[in-house]
């Protein structure tokens, strides 16, 4: 029997494609290790191809593949192809939570031998984090051979066979009633590269605060282009060492770009040959509470200047640790959110920032980064009339609020600069059209006084503010430059549980 795979068949998707990097990355780290094959099994390898040969005995031969490739070491999920015995316990935890909280969502698909819990480093002096994980006895991977072959143990070459949702996620029965008229199939050869998927795959706990869901996680599934290059990648030292916190991510946008931006550009897209990635939720809607499906997909591609933007973004927009009353939990960042999104879709950065923060609640956790968010309007690539109309902005809110602390000073009173923000930020949400909008910012920029920026270039400015199709960017900079003021009258607090931050909403998911 010779079965050959190659990266060029046009009836491979991403998800199939990361399936044969994983088989390859398995069938390298067998040889590494110097396993000796049975029934003359061996096979080759190169940069767009794995060809299998062996004699007879293709269930048993199967049988002992994926025995050999899917394992269990301390009730957690281990993979030959990432060697996962000899990884970091961090990493070793969010693959088996991440395959458990994706692939292998239903109870169907493994066998539990109750919880187990370890205890995680965040960062330096910073408190452990608890995890609670569900130990395993078995897993679907690992007895798959049989599904394969014919009663004979023949293997079904070229014939379809039915494929269940956690082989391929997402790929489900159309209507449950006539499962076998509409159920999803595949040849087997096909179905056997599915099964390698999880091991070239990644995986992040979400924390959105946009969403306003409980955790999840996000499966991100890159573009192949070489085996051995992209095996070298998921195998380098880095992901393999890298820390719990490392592992988590605000939203889809930002777990496709932090998987795409873990190197350089140049090295993840030409060094590595990882170009894009797909990102996915897998969850039970109501319409099909029988069965997991996509509740949402990206596809994310980094080019230079979403890359730099999105670095920009993570060095001053990076999760907290923070310190609970049961250990420590990460804190995901609301701005990075809003941004990350918006930079995996190819929009403008701050896109649409006035239509998600449409509450004081959302605004206060937006503003609780108005530092990081100052650094960034200044670093990130951006259009210079965009950043003159928040530099213009930042001037008009400061001379506003010197007017409020004259006015409270001769009343021997508080300045209360909070009152001010409310009613810009409200009078910000009722602009519903290009009209509305320069009302607003007209009378905003006159009870200031002199703006020396809106002066200096007003021509660029008020084009913004009188193009009937760019209102709307202009009332989303303007919220931004509200959220990002730095200066008199305005303080950080970073004490923990301020502004939306809650140790509840950041508690390890449970898998069921």
């Amino acid at each position: 029997m010779q079965i050959e795979f190659d990266l060029s068949n046009p009836s491979l998707t991403l998800l199939h494609r990361a399936g044969l990097a994983g088989l390859w990355m398995t069938l390298n780290q067998l040889k590494t290790e110097k396993v000796t094959p049975p029934f003359g099994l061996d096979w080759q390898l190169t940069d767009r191809q794995v060809t299998l040969n062996w004699e007879n005995n293709d269930c048993k031969v199967l049988e002992w593949l994926l025995k050999e490739s899917f394992q269990i070491d301390n009730g957690m999920i281990s993979l030959r192809g990432l060697d996962s015995k000899t990884m970091r316990q961090d990493s070793q935890a969010i693959v088996h939570q991440g395959i458990l909280g994706t692939f292998l969502q239903h109870n169907s698909t493994h066998k539990s031998a109750g919880t187990q819990t370890i205890s995680l480093p965040l960062e330096e002096n910073k408190p452990e984090i608890v995890v609670t994980y569900k130990a395993l006895q078995s897993y679907a991977y690992q007895d798959f051979a049989s599904n394969l072959c014919d009663n004979k143990g023949v293997f079904l070459l070229k014939k379809p066979i039915s494929i269940a949702g956690w082989l391929n996620p997402g790929a489900v029965v159309r209507h449950v009633a006539f499962s076998s008229d509409t159920s999803f199939e595949e040849p087997a050869e096909q179905a056997l590269i599915l099964l390698f998927a999880p091991i070239a795959c990644y995986y992040y706990i979400l924390r959105s605060k946009l969403r306003d869901k409980r955790a999840q996680y996000a499966l991100v599934i890159p573009e192949v282009t070489n085996l051995k290059e992209y095996a070298k990648y998921r195998q380098n030292q880095h992901l393999r060492n890298a820390s719990y916190k490392d592992f988590h991510a605000s939203g889809l946008g930002d777990a496709g770009l932090r998987f795409l931006t873990d190197k350089s550009t140049t090295e993840i897209a030409n060094t590595f040959k990882v170009p894009r990635c797909q990102v996915l939720t897998l969850g039970t809607v109501a319409w099909s509470t029988q069965q997991k499906t996509r509740t949402d997909l990206y596809v994310v591609e980094a080019n230079a200047e979403v890359c730099h933007n999105y670095r920009v973004c993570d060095d001053f927009l990076g999760d907290r640790t923070i310190e609970g009353k049961n250990g420590g939990f990460v804190s995901s960042n609301f701005a990075r959110e809003l941004i990350a999104e918006n930079l995996a879709k190819s929009k403008s950065w701050y896109d649409g920032i006035s239509e998600n923060v449409n509450s004081n609640e959302l605004f206060q956790k937006l503003a609780y980064e108005r530092g990081g968010l100052y650094q960034v309007i200044q670093r990130i690539e951006s259009n210079e009339r965009e950043k003159l109309f928040i530099q213009a902005c930042h001037q008009a809110i400061k001379f506003t609020y010197g007017k409020i602390s004259d006015q409270a000073d001769k009343r021997r009173e508080f300045s209360n600069f909070d009152r001010e923000n409310i009613r810009i930020r409200t009078g910000l949400s009722r602009c519903k059209n290009a009209e509305s909008f320069r009302e607003f910012i007209t009378h905003f920029w006159s009870k200031a006084g002199r703006i020396p920026t809106l002066q200096n270039h007003w021509e660029d400015l008020m084009e913004l503010v009188m193009d009937e199709k760019e209102w709307k960017k202009a009332r989303d900079l303007a919220l931004l430059a509200l959220a990002s003021y730095k200066g008199k009258g305005v303080t950080d607090s970073d004490k923990d549980g301020e502004n939306g931050i809650d140790e509840d909403d950041f508690l390890i998911p449970e898998i069921d």
